[in-house]
């Protein structure tokens, strides 16, 4: 390939899931965050055994502008794995996600299984050379994670993201794929305005060879952990642990705050266990309801995907019952600030243990 080639990361990421505590959405880099001094809730890293180290003979990460034929890279973002990307003949900027070439059948397979969906992005341009396979994505406006973390969104603005963001999981659903990993930072923003959303990738997606959706491998972002997969059980259903972490979205975007929270991961965990939350005060009975239709302990009592579309709420425009935002940005409406999201490599079996033992 022409033109300098890009180094490798000096530890990529593994395709195993990492457990992340996710209870900080006041912080504006999540791979450099510290903790913040003052009353606020906090949570403390997993009391679980840290990431292997990295493997002998990577090059090192890029510390400069590298080119990729018509492509210069600048990076890393995110813990290693997404760089800067500039079209030089046009000027167009991409996100462009790097990964080893030896994973490019697993990489690709699950956007090989979707069709096209307008809320679910798609690589504009995908590169491989010996080493690596790149995959440029258009480059976004945001996340729904910074739009939050400034108050509850009122009814109408969180029922129009919200619509999309159930329309990309239940498409996803229909042909057989489990995302995983559900979480705010993962829908993004495709315009100035803020108004149209998408999937940004399909890295943590799980492909089904039949109807079956049960899955073995207990991984999640602990806010958005679905009360089955911390349970003792060897399997879960993939796609209604999808639907939990939905209504952990939905509720953290009328609220301003996750539904469950505590300073300490396993207090966090218990809470989910036992599936109790308070909901904000003004909210529609339609939205109280489609909230109470998500988080169900059970899962095979939660509303499918395709049921969320049709879910009163998003079938009409809810009149808001909440006061503007600009009047929501008290300290109890917001998002608590955290020490960070530590990734931290676990195993099904070491975890129950730090969980129940």
């Amino acid at each position: 390939m022409p033109d300098t080639p890009l180094a490798a990361p000096m530890s990529a990421p593994s395709r195993k899931k990492q457990l992340k505590l996710d209870d900080d959405l006041d912080i504006e880099c999540p791979t450099q965050k510290q903790a913040q001094s003052g009353p606020q809730p906090k949570l403390s890293p997993c009391p679980l055994p840290p990431r292997p180290p990295p493997a002998a003979g990577r090059a090192p990460a890029v510390t400069a502008a590298s080119r990729l034929g018509y492509y210069v890279l600048q990076g890393p973002e995110e813990g290693g794995r997404a760089y800067w990307a500039l079209h030089r003949p046009t000027g167009t900027e991409y996100t462009c996600q790097v990964y080893p070439v030896s994973e490019a059948p697993v990489v690709l397979e699950p956007y090989l299984r979707l069709p096209p969906h307008r809320h679910v992005a798609r690589p504009a341009v995908v590169l491989e050379d010996t080493h690596h396979l790149y995959m440029f994505f258009p480059r976004p406006h945001g996340d729904l994670h910074s739009l939050v973390r400034r108050g509850r969104l009122p009814e109408p603005e969180a029922a129009g993201l919200f619509r999309q963001m159930a329309a990309a999981v239940a498409h996803c659903h229909q042909h057989g794929l489990v995302l995983r990993d559900l979480k705010l930072h993962r829908f993004v923003f495709t315009d100035c305005e803020r108004t149209k959303l998408v999937l940004e990738n399909l890295e943590d997606a799980c492909v089904l060879t039949g109807p079956d959706d049960s899955l073995w491998d207990k991984q999640a972002c602990p806010a958005y952990v679905g009360p089955e997969i911390l349970s003792s059980r060897a399997s879960y259903s993939g796609k209604a642990a999808d639907i939990w972490s939905l209504g952990v979205a939905l509720f953290t975007m009328l609220a301003g705050h996750y539904p469950f929270q505590d300073s300490e991961p396993i207090l966090l965990f218990r809470k989910i266990l036992q599936g109790n939350y308070s909901l904000p005060q003004g909210l529609s009975a339609p939205a109280r309801c489609l909230i109470h239709c998500l988080l169900r302990r059970e899962p095979a009592e939660r509303l499918r995907a395709s049921g969320i579309l049709l879910h009163p709420w998003l079938q009409e425009n809810p009149t808001p019952s909440v006061p503007s935002r600009a009047h929501l940005w008290g300290a109890d409406q917001v998002v608590p600030r955290g020490p960070g999201l530590e990734e931290v490599e676990v195993e099904e079996g070491e975890r129950a243990m730090d969980l129940y033992g």
